[in-house]
């Protein structure tokens, strides 16, 4: 038996540009991290390598490829997650995406093609990472509880004048939902006033 070491090197390079994505997610506390940025990287230059020298006679090389583009959309949505009116995990199933992606290419033999893709991902996200977090907001939940109408008031008048944005709020049985918008640089602070505003009530903020 003849080892292919060339097709194992495309394997080799598929996973570590994979992992490279993964590790930004998993140091971000993302859905997905190294192991499965790693594996669907290294999966899709399989499935790649399998298209181009597994089959002999007249073949469509490509047909296994176009299947990995749609399949890879099943594990993308599971890592996105909608809770409490936001949408979590886009960005991460974007990055499983391009994973995919760079594992093909790798497959097909375009290394300087992967390697590239590689580079522009991580330089988006953690660009992205350090504007969001100048410039950015996050949504926060605060409930609150057990309050009256009066003390409500009250607490948006301060919430509002600490300069925080309320994008929604409701009461019900005496419990006040609050949905509020939180610049990420100042988010330490903020949540720290919020918590002195409802000092005396039960506050929980997630």
């Amino acid at each position: 038996m003849v080892i292919e070491w060339n097709l194992i090197l495309r394997l080799l390079i598929a996973g570590l540009l994979g992992g490279l994505i993964g590790f930004e997610r998993e140091v971000r506390a993302k859905e997905a991290g190294l192991r499965t940025h790693f594996i669907v990287a290294l999966g899709s230059a399989l499935f790649m390598l399998i298209s181009q020298y597994a089959f002999t006679g007249r073949f469509d090389a490509a047909r296994v490829a176009a299947q990995v583009v749609s399949g890879i959309g099943f594990i993308g949505a599971g890592v996105i997650i909608f809770q409490k009116n936001v949408v979590r995990g886009v960005t991460t199933a974007a990055g499983l995406w391009v994973a995919a992606a760079i594992g093909l290419a790798c497959g097909a033999g375009m290394y300087a093609v992967a390697i590239a893709a590689t580079l522009l991902t991580l330089i988006c996200l953690e660009t992205m990472h350090i504007i969001s977090h100048r410039y950015g907001e996050k949504s926060v939940t605060m409930t609150i509880s057990p309050v009256t109408s009066d003390q409500l008031l009250e607490i948006l008048k301060e919430i509002e004048s600490n300069g925080t944005e309320i994008a929604s709020f409701s009461v019900t049985d005496h419990v006040a939902t609050l949905n509020l918008h939180i610049r990420q640089r100042n988010y330490r602070s903020t949540i720290t006033k919020l918590l002195t505003i409802g000092k005396g009530l039960t506050v929980d903020i997630s």
